[in-house]
Parts: structure tokens; sequence; C-alpha cells
């Protein structure tokens, strides 16, 4: 195919296709975040301490971040169109096992079906070379933005899945997820396609993923993105249960609120993409690790709901999410072409791994006499404090397509 005509097969498909892995994305979030709306009906039905919630919630990130480290590299190799449909089918059976879980109360079943749960949080790893590959170099933080804003899946899952409970019931709203898995997969098997300019790896993976790892960029990303992805997943798991028992909200009004602060992040990834376009992400990262150290302070001084408190939690959700735009941004221009989905999948592992031990930190340190979660909040607020020097001195190497 001439460059006239594989520049037109890349404007004609980057819509349609960018859409469909943002569906993706967006369904398998939702099912990776399936556990944490339903955290408190989980602990008040089996009696669990605090450290075994923290536990259950967070299991399901792990699995979704250690394993886009592979997803990563078979994307290099497979394409995403084969991957996501493979990821999305194997996850369905393990929405239905969390269901019949917990059904049963079992908090050891709950625990090993939420482990394979997580296989839903590697479509990250998958999508991000997949939109790579279908846009221009200066698009490509638009691009990873736009397919960022999936990650809204977690606001959907806390916002309709207790309700789902509610109007369908428990074991129903699991058989509703799966089949919509299931459906999504046929989509993407039937209207996805890999990008023209594409070219498969075919090099084996572990020396595939060896490459990437010696790579300096793919640690520098992996650090900042550790801290800007995994405040979010921290956040947009565990919020409902910090507003229980901190406002003493329901699970509903819980699960609503925090579908707000998912919501406010993923509106703030692709504008992150874009403005990484046009100013560079390096501007845009220390930004979001700056707002995020003040705004984590303000939510530690506990403000009263609903305004003063809304508005922190929003703004901190804002700063979270532009940071990882701004992040893949760099990653897009950064990290050679044919190692984006190797580079990917390590970065976004360690962004999902941000997002394991939060939880459990905030278990470990509630202060359930004065129902504080202060600990943990100055210790995100020292975190970011730590990010932000390191984005504007620390990351030395300078962008082909973008500015410092």
């Amino acid at each position: 195919m001439s460059s006239a005509g594989v520049e037109l097969s890349l404007e004609q498909g980057q819509a349609r296709n960018l859409a469909l892995a943002t569906l993706a994305f967006t369904i398998s979030f939702w099912a990776w975040n399936m556990i944490a709306p339903l955290g408190v009906r989980y602990a008040d039905e089996m009696g669990l301490t605090s450290g075994q919630k923290s536990l259950l919630v967070a299991t399901p990130v792990l699995v979704g971040s250690v394993g886009r480290i592979l997803a990563g590299a078979l994307t290099d190799r497979f394409g995403g169109r084969t991957m996501f449909t493979v990821l999305l089918l194997a996850t369905s059976p393990f929405v239905l096992l969390v269901g019949v879980a917990g059904a049963l109360d079992s908090y050891g079943l709950l625990l090993l079906f939420g482990f394979f749960l997580g296989i839903a949080g590697t479509t990250f790893a998958v999508g991000i070379p997949f939109a790579n590959a279908w846009f221009e170099a200066d698009r490509r933080g638009f691009a990873t933005g736009v397919f960022g804003a999936g990650m809204g899946g977690t606001a959907l899952s806390a916002f309709f899945t207790p309700r789902f409970v509610q109007w369908f019931g428990y074991g129903t709203t699991h058989v509703i997820i799966a089949a919509a898995l299931v459906v999504v997969a046929g989509i993407v098997w039937t209207m996805m396609r890999d990008s023209p300019i594409w070219v498969p790896n075919a090099d084996p993976v572990v020396p595939k993923l060896v490459a990437a790892a010696r790579l300096p960029v793919t640690w520098q990303m992996a650090f900042l993105y550790a801290v800007a992805f995994g405040g979010f997943v921290a956040f947009s798991t565990y919020l409902p249960t910090y507003l229980k028992d901190v406002y003493g909200f329901d699970l509903t009004g819980a699960g609503t609120r925090a579908a707000g602060f998912a919501i406010a992040a993923v509106v703030a990834r692709p504008l992150g993409g874009v403005l990484s376009d046009r100013v560079g992400p390096r501007a845009v990262a220390a930004t979001s690790f700056g707002g995020a150290a003040i705004l984590a302070v303000v939510v530690a001084l506990q403000p009263q709901p609903e305004i003063p408190a809304g508005i922190a939690f929003v703004l901190l959700a804002a700063f979270l999410g532009l940071g990882t735009g701004g992040v893949f941004a760099w990653v897009a221009a950064l990290a050679p072409k044919e190692r984006v989905g190797s580079v990917s999948g390590i970065v976004g592992a360690a962004g999902g791994l941000g997002g394991f031990f939060p939880p459990l930190v905030m278990g470990v340190t509630y202060d359930e006499a004065d129902h504080s979660y202060t600990v943990g909040l100055l210790l995100l607020c020292a975190t970011a404090l730590i990010a932000l020097p390191y984005t504007i001195f620390g990351v030395r190497r300078r962008e082909a397509t973008a500015k410092p």
C-alpha cells in the first residue's frame, strides 16, 4: 500500500477503532471493579475486619496490574483485536464465579475468584499500543487520553453495580455484566481492525520484556504512573469504604459519590493527553502531582459534606486524571515504536501496583475511634511531593515529538 493509501486508511479507521477500544476497556474495567462497590455489603454479611475488606478490594488490582506486563508483550505480537477479544471472553466466567462466591458468603472463594477477575484489568496494556498505531505522533497524546477515559468503567461500576443489585438482584447483576463482556468481545472481533502500519513483533516474549526493562524511559514512566494511576485506582476502589467509615454514607450513597470521583478523573485524562500534545507532558504531570499533594491534605482535614468535601474529592480526581493522561502521552513520545506494547505493559503494571498497596495501607492505618484516614492521606501527599521534583528534574531525556 502506498503512503497516501496508508494515510487514507488510517484516517478512515481512527475514530471507529479508538471508539471500539475505549468500549472494550470500559466494560472490562467495570468487571475489574465488580467487588469494590459491594465491599460494604460483603463486610457486613461476612463480618470482615478492615484489613480483610481492604485485601478483598485490592486483590483484583494486583492481578490486573502484574498481568499487564504479559498482555502488553503479547499485544506487540498478536495485535489489539485478538487480545481484546481473548481477555474479554476470559474475564466473563470469573464475574459469574465472584457472584457465586458472594452468594455463598465465602470470603476464601471471593479472594480466589477475585484474583482471576484481575484479568480484566490487563486490557489497558492492550489498548495503548493499539491506539498508538492508529494515530500520528502529534496526536497520540489525544488518542491515549481518549482510550484511557475507558477507566470510567470504574465509575459506571461504582454507580450502577449497587443499583443493579437493588433492581435485578445480586446474582442477576453478575450475569448481566458477564453477558456484556461476551457481547462486546463479539463486537470487537467483528468490527475492530489493527492499524495498517502495525507490524507484529514476533520476538520471544521474555527477551522482548527484558529489552523493554533496559530502557530508562520504562522505569521513569513506571514510577510516575504508579503515583498518578495508582492514586486514582486506590481512591476509586476504596472510596465507597472511606465514605461509609468517615461520613456514614450507605452503600448506594457511597457508590454514587465514588462514581463522581471516577468521572472527574475520566474527564481529566483525555484533557491531560491533549494538553501534553500542546504544552508537553512534563508540565502536565508536574501540575498533576502538585495539585494532588495539596488536595490530599485538604481531604485529610475531613471537610464537611456535601459541597466542601465534594469539591475537594472532585479536584483531587481531576489532578490525578491529568497525570494519567500526561504520563502516557510521555510514554508515547519516548518509547521506541516496536516496544510500545512491552513498555506500556510494564508501566501499566506499575500503575496498577500503585493502586494495590494504598487500600491495604488505608485499612491498616484507619483510626476507628476518630473515623480518620489521616495517616494514609498524608502518605499520598508525601508520595506526590517526591514525584513532583522527579518529574521536573529526573526525566532527562528529551521527547522527540513533544515539548519538555
